[in-house]
């Protein structure tokens, strides 16, 4: 059976700058059976000027007209606070992960020894930041939101050259937007990625429901990455776009089967089907009674179940041939 999905329950910030909201977080993660939680590692101050704006969806979200720098610096947790979510994580025996925003976030992350190290759309074209990761050698998840395929390229490009293994990189589709239009989801250019890169790929999304992460794990994606809420109705940039305990449950259930559903790609009578073969296939049984010597015609010879007589492929052969015993109505034929 080929390898699951990795599935990362994004917290991101939705702890709304609260330690114990955090906890909740990796508890909710744990019961909606994710593989991974997944929150966002950052000095405001090194990442976002006072210059810069929010985003529309980020206005509507926290109904408030500050500007980014200070909506995130409230819902920001202090670095020494992920060690201990990641022991917490560890406790719950969830796998813990957290995205860097700067530098001096990377080489602490990079200390709590996470399997993956995590680039967000938005540093895509950030150099600094990207040789910085680099350099660590380590496995990195790369989103791709708001990049083409160029950019993507460049990236790989810094990353490679300065020590990463592209066999260790997994790339994201991705859209930054919240929510995520269906019709801008675009999961196909998921696979153009896998094509033009040779890279194992996945699924950043932002969209409503769970309709994009399913169909991703039928696509094939090695990664899997949701927005994880307590409530949708808090206040904060993310949890409208996030789904609920229960709903992601639902989603790690449905991809689950969607992957089972997948199969070997043989094909082949299944082991649970098989027992229905003879009971669901036909045999050529006698349409009437059919005389010693009679030859056997399509006036005297028919098509019914059970399939545990002669096939009816064998029609041909049969018909012309003289029947050698006596053969009653629904009897199955026998040369």
């Amino acid at each position: 059976m080929k390898k699951k999905a990795i599935i990362i329950a994004e917290a991101g910030v939705n702890h709304n700058g609260n330690l114990k909201l955090a906890y909740k977080l990796i508890d909710a993660a744990v019961y909606a059976g994710a593989d991974y939680v997944k929150f966002q590692t950052g000095i405001p101050e090194l990442s976002i000027s006072k210059n810069a704006k929010k985003a529309k969806y980020q206005i509507k979200n926290t109904n408030n007209k500050e500007n980014q720098l200070d909506m995130v610096k409230k819902i920001t947790l202090p670095l020494s606070d992920f060690r201990k979510l990641k022991k917490y994580s560890n406790k719950r025996k969830i796998k813990f992960l957290s995205t860097p925003f700067d530098e001096i976030s990377v080489s602490y992350l990079n200390k709590l020894r996470m399997d993956f190290i995590k680039i967000p759309s938005g540093e895509i074209t950030n150099y600094p930041f990207i040789k910085c990761i680099a350099r660590l050698k380590k496995k990195i998840i790369l989103s791709t939101g708001m990049s083409n395929l160029d950019e993507i390229k460049k990236t790989l490009k810094i990353l490679t050259f300065f020590g990463t293994r592209k066999k260790n990189i997994t790339i994201l589709q991705c859209n930054t937007e919240y929510p995520t239009p269906y019709e801008d989801v675009n999961l196909r250019a998921m696979i153009t990625i896998k094509n033009f890169f040779k890279t194992n790929v996945g699924l950043s999304d932002h969209s409503l429901g769970i309709e994009a992460p399913l169909a991703a794990a039928a696509l094939g994606a090695k990664v899997i990455e949701k927005h994880l809420t307590l409530n949708k109705k808090m206040k904060g940039p993310d949890h409208s776009s996030s789904l609920e305990p229960d709903e992601f449950k639902l989603m790690v259930k449905s991809i689950r089967n969607v992957e089972k559903c997948l199969g070997n790609g043989k094909k082949i009578p299944s082991s649970s089907e098989k027992k229905n073969i003879n009971i669901a296939r036909k045999s050529i049984v006698a349409s009437k009674i059919i005389k010693k010597g009679e030859i056997f015609s399509v006036n005297n010879l028919t098509t019914k179940r059970p399939g545990d007589g002669l096939s009816p492929m064998l029609w041909n052969i049969l018909i012309g041939k003289k029947a050698k015993k006596i053969f009653l109505k629904d009897q199955l034929i026998k040369l």
